[in-house]
């Protein structure tokens, strides 16, 4: 997989074992759920299309994470304490996994969400329990989440086009696509989010005002 900083270049390619490189259509996730640092900034740029479909669909994850705790409090709180074995180990030679297990909600000190990971297609098993969690509760904690992330009021679908690239914050919304036909090439990037979150204060603060924000 791509690492923060680095660029991808990619049509569907069977020989990958990898959902992103088929004409499937793909659910709504995360990338790097597998990371111990996933992902900050996330880059989509369709070079070419010679075909119908591939409709790009993002979906504000913290929002849904909201609407979750207001209407189902456990559900929302069972997804952010049980950890989740996320996993990227597709390809031959290729493993990888967190340091540590972590749960789908990562939450700031005031119980939101601060990160979020999402991605059903690089998790494995659940155990039978963990902290007092039956895989049975998560599951179904994970089905109430499903229904709100794919709910049609917190989906934003939009065709990319050549020369109009698509910047997100992958910690916070998720993407998919429709399926496709044709050739189809598409580029991309990550950008780790320390270095952004440090590009945008000095970019739009004065070296004085950052450092009295932390020291």
């Amino acid at each position: 997989p791509p690492h923060p900083g680095a660029f991808y270049d990619f049509t569907s390619d069977l020989t990958m074992k990898d959902t992103a490189y088929t004409t499937l259509a793909l659910p709504a996730h995360t990338d790097t759920t597998y990371f111990t640092d996933p992902a900050g900034l996330q880059l989509f740029h369709l070079l070419s299309h010679a075909g119908t479909g591939g409709t790009s669909l993002l979906v504000d994850g913290f929002a849904c994470a909201s609407q979750l705790r207001t209407s189902h409090p456990e559900a929302y709180s069972i997804l952010s304490r049980v950890p989740v074995p996320w996993h990227a180990s597709g390809n031959e030679g290729v493993v990888i996994t967190p340091a540590e297990w972590v749960p789908v909600f990562t939450l700031d000190a005031e119980g939101g969400v601060r990160q979020l990971r999402w991605n059903n297609d690089d998790r494995a098993s659940m155990p039978v329990e963990s902290g007092g969690v039956a895989y049975e509760e998560w599951f179904e904690a994970a089905r109430v989440w499903n229904a709100i992330i794919t709910d049609k009021k917190n989906e934003y679908w939009e065709q990319l086009v050549p020369g109009r690239p698509v910047i997100f914050d992958n910690w916070r919304v998720m993407h998919a696509r429709s399926a496709f036909e044709g050739k189809r090439r598409m580029c991309g990037g990550y950008i780790n989010r320390d270095d952004f979150i440090s590009r945008y204060w000095n970019t739009n603060f004065s070296r004085e005002e950052v450092l009295k924000r932390i020291i």
